[in-house]
């Protein structure tokens, strides 16, 4: 990894916080109206036809882009998203923006424990000792009478695993495959995996919500894209710190269009979990694990 190619990947990893804030706001807007199979399985559907069009293009075109050295983990990492993104849709509405994404935030912390011994990167003792400082933060988040503490809670947590083994797979599969391959196959499977469900939850839309469902399928994709991006330029425990931001811009939708309050547990346990996040960072650039 060089160094040009670590400034580009975090780059991308900010834009992609950025983007998932914006779609997060989105599903939280369609899922209270609408179930979330049904909106999960409509992004997928454009994410696949995206991505066909997209792989159309390119030379060889979809039989090209779609050889993998590593399909079942291709596939795997679909799943794995697909039910991600389903648990917190669902979050949103019990828990609230800034409540799921703050359970939800543990997922990069998550990622620097699996990076060691998945993708071989190295990690000292002092970076373990952010990864426990960080975790203080998420029990300081999900502390009892909070209004997090509760069995809703463990849709973002468990979909915190779910998302850093995705990000781990992604970064892995990089090694050999292209970025275009990996988003080929994150568009596809979804597409096939929430079909199977929500077929069954199809309810009419609205003209208005048809006109957000198509800017949450943009969003989605491209958000998906920059993601994708970020891992094949850089290290894992290099961009994930950045991806932190994204729990700044969604308490500030909470805050303003939705009306959530910012309770102090959260503030204090966020920001715990944040400091943990850039203290991997600095010790990643001080080349001292």
């Amino acid at each position: 990894m060089t160094e040009a190619d670590a400034r580009r990947g975090i780059g991308f990893i900010v834009v992609s916080t950025m983007i998932f804030a914006a779609q997060d706001g989105i599903t939280r807007h369609l899922s209270a109206a609408y179930a979330p199979p049904m909106v999960v399985m409509l992004r997928f559907w454009f994410f696949a036809a995206f991505t066909i069009s997209l792989s159309s293009r390119l030379p060889g075109g979809v039989i090209r882009v779609a050889m993998t050295h590593y399909l079942w983990i291709q596939i795997a990492r679909g799943l794995l998203l697909v039910t991600q993104i389903s648990m917190m849709s669902l979050a949103f509405v019990k828990l609230g923006l800034i409540e799921a994404h703050a359970v939800g935030t543990a997922y990069p912390l998550i990622i620097s424990v699996l990076a060691g011994p998945i993708l071989g990167e190295s990690m000292g003792w002092r970076r373990w000792l952010a990864v426990g400082v960080g975790f203080v933060g998420e029990l300081i988040i999900l502390s009892p009478g909070s209004g997090v503490f509760s069995a809703w809670a463990l849709l973002p947590a468990f979909g915190a695993c779910l998302f850093a083994l995705y990000a781990i797979l992604t970064r892995l599969v990089s090694d050999r495959d292209a970025s275009s391959t990996s988003f080929f196959y994150t568009g596809m499977v979804g597409a096939a995996a929430t079909t199977l469900v929500g077929v069954f939850f199809w309810h009419p839309m609205t003209p208005g919500d048809w006109a957000w469902m198509a800017l949450l399928c943009v969003l989605s994709a491209a958000g998906h894209w920059c993601l994708i991006k970020a891992y094949s330029l850089a290290e894992a425990a290099a961009i994930q710190p950045f991806a932190y931001l994204q729990l700044v811009w969604i308490t500030i939708l909470g805050v303003t269009l939705f009306g959530e309050a910012l309770a102090p547990n959260i503030a204090i346990g966020a920001t715990l979990v944040v400091s943990a996040g850039l203290f991997t960072l600095w010790r990643q650039y001080a080349n001292a694990p």
